[in-house]
């Protein structure tokens, strides 16, 4: 029998509420009456991000500076959650068609990761998006600056490969996808 890991919250404050940065300091006691103060939590909206094929089987890329690494990386489509969306997939086809401007025909949901489980409340929900079609120009959000690329097949597991994709939720949904389609085997 497995024993009960979870801990109590004994009090909760909060440091900061913004907009992009949530962070609160939790008191908390573990099952063996150890308490831990201060315990830093860092609350987000929960993520979504999609590997997404074009109608021709392509795979559409974006290129974006990161500053706080200082770097401009390759990454897949995605973003925040809204309160507004009705699920994730909504919301999924929200971030591509504002950041790509590809409006896609289906979707399949690959699962759910965390970046950090010790500090961050959310998760990230992966999908890959089927028969995506251009139907208009981006729509970004302030503070957004992102060239879309397309890539075939070949260039995208090229840059997997070569480690090009340095978001680990984003490594993850390749992953996941490439797993899906037959695209990448376990040893």
């Amino acid at each position: 029998m497995q024993r009960d890991l979870t801990w109590k919250t004994l009090a909760s404050e909060y440091l900061l509420k913004d907009t992009w940065a949530t962070i609160r300091i939790d008191t908390c006691q573990k099952p063996d009456g150890v308490i831990i103060a201060p315990y830093y939590v860092y609350e987000f909206p929960n993520w979504v991000t999609a590997v997404p094929f074009t109608k021709d089987g392509r795979i559409i890329l974006e290129r974006q500076y990161r500053h706080a690494l200082g770097e401009t990386m390759y990454e897949i489509p995605g973003g925040c959650v809204d309160p507004s969306d009705k699920n994730f997939e909504e919301a999924i086809a929200r971030e591509l068609l504002e950041e790509t401007g590809y409006k896609f025909d289906s979707f399949e949901y690959l699962g759910k990761t965390s970046a950090n489980p010790s500090t961050n409340t959310n998760l990230m929900h992966m999908f890959i998006a089927y028969g995506g079609e251009e139907v208009q120009g981006q729509e970004l959000d302030h503070g957004e600056d992102l060239e879309v690329l397309i890539v075939t097949m070949e260039e995208f597991i090229e840059l997997f490969e070569q480690g090009a994709f340095m978001q680990s939720m984003h490594v993850t949904c390749i992953y996941n996808a490439l797993r899906k389609i037959g695209k990448l085997q376990l040893i």
